[in-house]
């Protein structure tokens, strides 16, 4: 086609196999797309379009991916709110007549496997090296191993413990994302199983004190279907994942570093393991121990008293916490 629609927010320009997503860089526009910048989005990775009336005068042209095509809304997990779906193109209503235009062109170059989840990712992932603050540490991803460095500040007794982490991705077999707009935001990673040929990863001097299993549901992509093993049941107590808090983890950080990991651990895989499982459950959380709902009270305080949680906010999130004992 070799047009372009320019919305708000983003320009889709429509090639002969594919479109090219650019976000603007304004002010206005979500973080998450400006760190995006643009995504090449092939016709391929496609399982619909659809053209539906907005808000406030306005009209939205969607590109619905296959399940499997996108690193990024694969480990999203349907968490994104609309505003942060890099798939939706906000227009004014009196461009629909154009956009309908081109939902239609893109209707006709969508395969007749577009119902069926790809084989493997089609949209490129985030591209390493990439670096992010967690409430409890710092993880970093050079494209080859993810790395935890714990916070005095935040790590709970249990990480402290085990140490440090570094898992090359080789070791892995997906990511766990729930997003830091929950209040139990956090990114977990999960260690291959020894049934899978690889050992299951832990500090440079020793293995982790609990393995992942396959995990799913809201904020997870997993890359290989493995039986139980046993883990924490608590992001904040397992040394394989880092957890969010209020200013950490951020979406526009978070997501696509999850993603990023997400791709390679994929695309690293040995032949012989299993696809991926959408759609699994999550694991039980079960109930915290006290001490560590104590703590977690003790920071929520800490952040009332600077000013940086209302009155409001403090008492709701007191009386959650309050509730899981």
């Amino acid at each position: 086609m070799g047009d372009v629609l320019a919305g708000i927010h983003a320009t889709w320009e429509f090639d002969a196999d594919s479109v090219l997503i650019r976000f603007e860089r304004g002010i206005r526009t979500p973080r998450l797309f400006q760190s995006l910048r643009e995504r090449r989005v092939p016709h391929a990775a496609l399982s619909s379009v659809t053209l539906t009336p907005g808000k406030r005068g306005t009209v939205v042209l969607r590109a619905i991916p296959r399940r499997g095509a996108d690193p990024l809304m694969e480990v999203s997990a349907g968490q994104l709110k609309e505003g942060h779906d890099p798939y939706r193109l906000v227009l004014p209503a009196e461009r629909e007549t154009l956009a309908e235009y081109y939902a239609d062109e893109l209707r006709a170059l969508i395969g007749p496997d577009a119902s069926e989840p790809a084989d493997r990712f089609l949209v490129a992932a985030p591209e390493a090296p990439m670096h992010f603050k967690a409430y409890d540490g710092r993880a970093e991803f050079d494209g080859e191993r993810v790395s935890f460095r714990w916070f005095w500040t935040g790590a709970s007794t249990a990480k402290w413990k085990a140490g440090d982490q570094t898992f090359p991705v080789t070791e892995l077999s997906g990511v766990e994302w729930r997003s830091p707009d929950a209040f139990d935001g956090y990114l977990r990673l999960l260690p291959r199983g020894p049934e899978c040929g690889a050992p299951v990863p832990g500090p440079a001097s020793g293995p982790a004190p609990g393995a992942a299993g396959p995990t799913a549901g809201p904020g997870t992509a997993a890359g290989a279907a493995l039986p139980e093993v046993s883990r924490p049941a608590r992001a904040d107590q397992d040394p394989a994942a880092v957890v969010f808090g209020l200013g950490y983890g951020a979406l526009h950080e978070s997501l696509p570093f999850a993603a990023a990991v997400l791709e390679s651990v994929r695309r690293k895989q040995p032949a012989h393991a299993a696809p991926a499982v959408p759609g699994a459950a999550l694991t039980g959380a079960g109930r915290r121990d006290p001490a560590d709902i104590a703590e977690r009270i003790r920071h929520l305080g800490e952040l009332h008293q600077a000013g940086l949680v209302t009155d409001e906010e403090f008492s709701a999130k007191k009386a959650q916490l309050l509730a899981e004992l």
